[in-house]
């Protein structure tokens, strides 16, 4: 049975397996050695994935075989700001941050040996959600700023140095870009392609720091090069 890498997160991570999405690049990256499993929920704060987590992730049955990892990607939610319209994500710093030490003891526990690769929040283009609203904007305020991205980047960061748990600073890693808001974020908040390819080549990076790659991870049955065409069934004796 292949080991499995889970993918939790809020609609930045359920868009990954769109068309150029950094989810389906980790899956065709990982072909033939590990599934990629997608468990992302659009809107979803840390609160909620907290409440959620024990339905999500059930444990390993009998004879199954722990994940080797797990991404947690959420804090955009979080970081709504608490008096405009998406108000009801807001999740107040200090609780971001404990609910995150929570979901990282909860995977700990379920599965000991596991990899929790932390994702910061990516960063925000204010115009950009003011034209892209997801609902009636009267204010004609952004529900989200780049400031208060950068606070919840930072708990991210705190977190996984407590922790003990690899992280991508993607609020950094894209502000490096000069054209960082036209290049990585469609509408002030979600990913384009570019975007999406920053997340997944980070990713990539850090598992691969964590023992994770490719080449260290067995094949899932024979290529095609290893069968004999004059013997093909040889190639399965052991399986």
């Amino acid at each position: 049975m292949r080991p499995k890498i889970y993918l939790y997160g809020d609609s930045i991570t359920e868009e990954s397996f769109g068309d150029g999405g950094w989810g389906a690049s980790l899956s065709h990256h990982f072909s033939r050695t590990v599934d990629v499993v997608l468990r992302g929920y659009s809107g979803y704060n840390t609160r909620w994935a907290l409440k959620v987590a024990e339905r999500i992730f059930p444990p390993v049955e009998s004879g199954g075989v722990p994940p080797l990892a797990v991404t947690v990607f959420f804090g955009a939610n979080d970081a709504c700001l608490p008096d405009r319209y998406s108000a009801f994500q807001h999740v107040p710093l200090h609780e971001y941050k404990q609910n995150l030490h929570s979901i990282i003891s909860f995977f700990k526990k379920r599965w000991p040996e596991i990899v929790i690769l932390l994702i910061t929040p990516p960063p925000i283009e204010e115009d950009a959600r003011v034209r892209h609203p997801y609902i009636e904007n009267p204010s004609g305020l952004p529900e989200r700023t780049n400031e208060a991205a950068g606070a919840y980047d930072q708990a991210c960061m705190s977190v996984a140095k407590e922790c003990g748990c690899p992280v991508v600073d993607l609020w950094i890693k894209m502000q490096e870009c000069l054209d960082w808001k036209k290049a990585y974020l469609s509408d002030g908040l979600h990913l384009t392609q570019a975007g999406n390819r920053i997340v997944f080549e980070e990713v990539v990076k850090k598992l691969k720091e964590q023992g994770i790659c490719v080449e260290n991870l067995p094949v899932d049955l024979p290529l095609i090069a290893n069968i004999d065409p004059q013997d093909p069934l040889k190639a399965f004796q052991d399986y």
